[in-house]
């Protein structure tokens, strides 16, 4: 755990550089957790992230900037595939292969049945919405407006 220590104490660093509003040195601290090969655990231990993300708000130095952006990047990166592979376990395995298998019409199970119309299993909700009543208003500009902003909200019914 002397890494997380090490995480820590940047991160303190860091929060007291934005505290005091002087990024000065900030470079050399990302560059350091850039070098660090960081778990999961390890960031959402120590809040690395935050504390990165305020000093690249905070700081005017554009190489800070940018390299607080790839760093945040990358541990995006990371936490994305985690929660991936913990939804593929708790499904129990991958979400294609067994929809692919019930929905597919030409698959094997249908050349031993006549083809049935297969009812949805979830419930079918019009997609229609119901909008406020307009006022009446004789603002031609107003009227061609919220006209034009139906339009462009409503959609055709397919998807």
């Amino acid at each position: 755990m002397v890494k997380d220590q090490e995480v820590e104490r940047i991160a303190k660093k860091l929060d007291k550089m934005v505290h005091k509003k002087n990024t000065d040195g900030a470079i050399d601290l990302l560059r350091e957790l850039k070098n660090m090969k960081m778990s999961l655990e390890t960031l959402q231990s120590t809040r690395i992230g935050m504390s990165v993300n305020a000093v690249r708000k905070q700081s005017s130095d554009e190489e800070v900037q940018t390299l607080a952006k790839s760093l945040i990047k990358t541990w995006k990166k990371l936490l994305d595939g985690s929660e991936g592979k913990s939804e593929e376990k708790k499904k129990g395995g991958s979400p294609l292969q067994s929809s692919s298998s019930k929905d597919c019409p030409g698959s094997s199970d249908t050349s031993n049945k006549p083809e049935t119309p297969k009812t949805p299993t979830t419930p079918v909700t019009p997609k229609f919405t119901t909008f406020p009543p307009a006022p009446v208003t004789t603002d031609s500009v107003r009227t061609k407006c919220r006209e034009l902003l139906v339009a462009a909200l409503q959609t055709d019914g397919k998807c």
